[in-house]
């Protein structure tokens, strides 16, 4: 009879044949009942509904999040890709979310399927997918987007249904500045699959968004092929958020509508700025005051466990990775030295910033630069390799049981170009802290230390208005990740505007 850890190693082995395929998902058969069983029980297999599994990492917790929605679009890739091959679709509302590359995962997945009846799978978490025949509509020349098939952009805006505009204006208004050429959209309303109330829509949106000449173009060619069209606006937003842009990438169209949209609910929130003080000397002093309790609440809220007697220590440059072995093993005393070393760099921003110079300006030339502090001690101790410190990832980040997922690592360079940008434009100081520190963490340009970086970029942009270093507790981590979560998935950012506001008056 086999040992169990014999068992484990074979079922392991049979895991390892599998999970190249199809994403990691599993269907029962693909096992044995033995091997399944107990790939369930030692977590390398997470059941997602009935008959189907997920490759899954043993150290998750029970009820963690995490996996599933970072892994969401990658198993119904899988799933769908193992029951249909290439011949299904999904319909028009979760096709504009992959095309703008939205990071929210919708509560529930439309698919359209060339045959099979209609199902409606219930999935972790309250997702859900619903899948109906269809074979008329299935696109003949669908595209691929992650490994799901999808209709092209042009037939997605064609087949948008009126209220979609009004659910998703942010994705509707990015999906129409990504088509360059109306003639795209042209070539799908003048055929037999094309629609004169599409076409209508579509030249409303158009004008809306400062495209009046692509408007008139479509009206105009319409009624040459002797259709009565009639134009209308299905945006109920007042303004568009990007208006007329050369823009074509969805990540920073979306970064630069998110913060058109929320200005002026920080505004209405947030106290008026004071302005730069008059001593700086004196504010510089209160920011040094700050220091340790700033580096406990910080440091604690991402997890470490930190002491006062540690970060005193550290700050009197007590550690010495180099001759005291418990120091150079002690990843909370790493962390600590890093922090400091990271604060006294922000210390040379903040007194650039009270000198009148661009906050924004300064705070991209500077952010490397904590960053480097942040973790050189975990180079210094062999933790990291030196090349770590070089600047923004090179592969996927995840945060813990959000349903937002961060930028992949090909958009982080434009993004956070487009997000400096908007901060250096930005005349309101609450308006740069509120949401340079939400987007920041939106695009989480780093493996780690993303939640410190854009607290140090908050209290940077406060300070270029004057509010004093404002500290985040640990006592109020629940509240901060819920306003953050609220923000980055749920496209509100009144939560964490009054999260921040109430902590600002803590002295």
């Amino acid at each position: 009879m086999a040992k169990p850890n014999e068992k484990l190693a074979d079922a392991l082995r049979a895991l390892k044949r599998l999970q190249g395929k199809y994403n990691g998902v599993i269907e029962s058969s693909d096992l044995t009942e033995t091997q399944r069983a107990i790939l369930v029980e030692e977590g390398f297999l997470r059941l997602v509904m009935k008959g189907w599994y997920v490759c899954a990492n043993p150290r998750d917790h029970e009820g963690d999040s995490t996996a599933w929605y970072a892994n969401f679009w990658s198993f119904l890739s899988g799933y769908l890709a193992k029951r249909f091959k290439k011949r299904y679709c999904l319909n028009a509302d979760a096709s504009l979310i992959l095309h703008t590359r939205s990071t929210r995962i919708p509560r529930q997945v439309t698919v359209i399927s060339r045959e099979s009846g209609t199902s409606l799978l219930d999935l972790p978490y309250g997702n859900s997918v619903l899948i109906y025949p269809d074979k008329k509509n299935v696109p003949h020349h669908q595209v691929e987007i992650n490994g799901l098939q999808v209709h092209s952009l042009p037939e997605t805006l064609c087949k948008l249904s009126p209220q979609s505009f009004i659910n998703n204006p942010r994705d509707a208004e990015i999906a129409i500045n990504m088509i360059g050429d109306p003639g795209e959209l042209l070539k799908i309303l003048l055929t037999k699959e094309g629609s004169v109330a599409a076409a209508g829509r579509l030249a409303g949106a158009l004008r809306f968004v400062g495209r009046g000449e692509d408007a008139e173009r479509i009206i105009h060619t319409m009624k040459l092929g002797k259709y009565d069209i009639r134009e209308i606006n299905p945006f109920l937003i007042p303004v568009p958020t990007l208006g007329n842009t050369r823009e074509r990438s969805p990540y920073t169209m979306r970064l630069q509508s998110l913060w058109s949209e929320w200005r002026e609910e920080v505004q209405a929130l947030f106290p008026p700025a004071p302005g730069l003080p008059q001593n700086a000397a004196a504010y510089m002093a209160n920011v040094d005051e700050r220091y340790l309790v700033d580096a406990y609440n910080s440091l604690s809220i991402e997890g470490y466990q930190v002491t006062d007697a540690l970060i005193d220590r550290v700050a009197r440059q007590g550690w010495n990775p180099d001759d005291d072995q418990q120091d150079k093993k002690d990843q909370d005393a790493l962390a600590a030295r890093g922090y400091y070393q990271a604060f006294q760099s922000v210390r040379t921003t903040l007194e650039a910033i009270l000198r009148g110079e661009n906050s924004g300006a300064v705070v991209r030339n500077a952010h490397h630069r904590w960053y480097a502090e942040l973790f050189s001690p975990s180079v210094t101790a062999g933790l990291l390799e030196p090349y770590q410190l070089a600047g923004y990832r090179n592969g996927p980040v995840f945060i813990r049981n959000s349903m937002h997922t961060p930028l992949p690592r090909e958009a982080l360079t434009d993004s956070m170009e487009t997000l400096f940008n908007l901060i250096e434009q930005e005349p309101e100081a609450a308006v740069r802290a509120v949401l340079g520190h939400q987007l920041f963490v939106f695009i989480h340009p780093y493996f780690d230390g993303n939640g410190r970086m854009g607290r140090f970029l908050m209290n940077a942009m406060l300070a270029s208005g004057g509010y004093p270093w404002t500290v985040i507790r640990v006592q109020r981590r629940s509240a901060y990740m819920a306003a953050l979560e609220n923000a980055g998935s749920d496209g509100d950012i009144k939560p964490l505007v009054s999260f921040m506001r109430s902590e600002r008056f803590l002295r």
